[in-house]
């Protein structure tokens, strides 16, 4: 499956080095499981978001390795692809922007023709450039935040309740950031996501059976993280309930809250995967 990665430290810059590329289980690693792209976006200080991706493995990407190791930012959002709809295009390759805001997806969503429908209703149409059910997912949820006259959590949670009960739904797991904040999202319990609020203290530091990672840039500095799974040996990582919605305030508070329930209206199994997308998705969301 693909691998959700997400780091937000408030107003403060931070390197985010050792969570992309030198953790135990880190994205890199991972992406050798993943062999479809890659891709970061960040927000700096200034709160202008810059996205780098390719549809490469990150082990073979350049540009990803300088990015996790040299790139500070406030909010930093990752993406490693197992390609389920769309080919191997920059297009397709998360994460995406949309009216400044960075998203990205795990999963998979059905009944694109009706999500198609929707958006040309909505006028958002137009923004998907690629042929994913991830971007066409984001459309959805930029056109509710404009709907919402701007208000993002009130937009992805009017969007997460259509698609739930509207669309055949397999996991909708997502990372949405604007500059000073973060939501994230599992839908159903098909798919893990975990969240880790770090309250700053000792250096970082984690070991395996193959990687010892060691972080001082971290030490000190409150930061929350989202995972697909927990990346290192701190014992904080929480696993979010199926159906939860986490919000990380600027100030990085963090709220919960359930838009949609934990069931879907149309579920997906992965053999319906299989029979109405294909093998290659089906696969998509069992790598790794």
């Amino acid at each position: 499956m693909c691998r959700l990665f997400a780091l937000h430290a408030g107003p403060r810059a931070v390197p985010a080095t050792f969570w992309l590329l030198d953790a135990p289980d880190s994205l890199a690693a991972q992406s050798r499981r993943n062999p479809d792209g890659a891709g970061i976006g960040v927000f700096g200080p200034d709160g202008v978001v810059r996205v780098d991706k390719q549809p490469l493995p990150a082990y073979e990407d350049p540009s990803f390795a300088t990015d996790a190791r040299d790139v500070e930012a406030t909010t930093f959002v990752a993406h490693v692809r197992y390609a389920s709809t769309g080919a191997l295009t920059v297009e397709n390759t998360h994460p995406f922007v949309q009216d400044g805001r960075l998203f990205a997806h795990n999963g998979v969503v059905g009944g694109l023709d009706t999500l198609d429908a929707r958006l040309r209703d909505l006028g958002t149409d137009g923004l998907v450039r690629g042929a994913t059910d991830s971007e066409r997912v984001f459309a959805l949820v930029t056109a509710e935040i404009r709907r919402a006259g701007g208000d993002v959590g009130a937009g992805l949670t009017a969007a997460v309740r259509w698609v739930a009960a509207e669309l055949p739904v397999f996991a909708l797991n997502v990372i949405l950031a604007t500059a000073d904040e973060l939501w994230a999202l599992r839908l159903p319990a098909t798919h893990g996501l975990y969240v880790l609020e770090r309250r700053g203290g000792q250096p970082l530091d984690a070991r395996s059976a193959r990687i010892h990672a060691r972080s001082q840039a971290l030490a000190g500095e409150r930061a929350v993280v989202v995972a697909s799974e927990p990346m290192d040996g701190e014992s904080g990582w929480r696993e979010l309930d199926p159906g939860e919605l986490v919000h990380v305030r600027a100030d990085l508070g963090v709220e919960s809250s359930r838009p949609a329930p934990a069931g879907l209206a149309h579920p997906l199994t992965l053999d319906d995967v299989r029979a109405s997308v294909g093998e290659r998705a089906a696969s998509s969301q069992t790598a790794g």
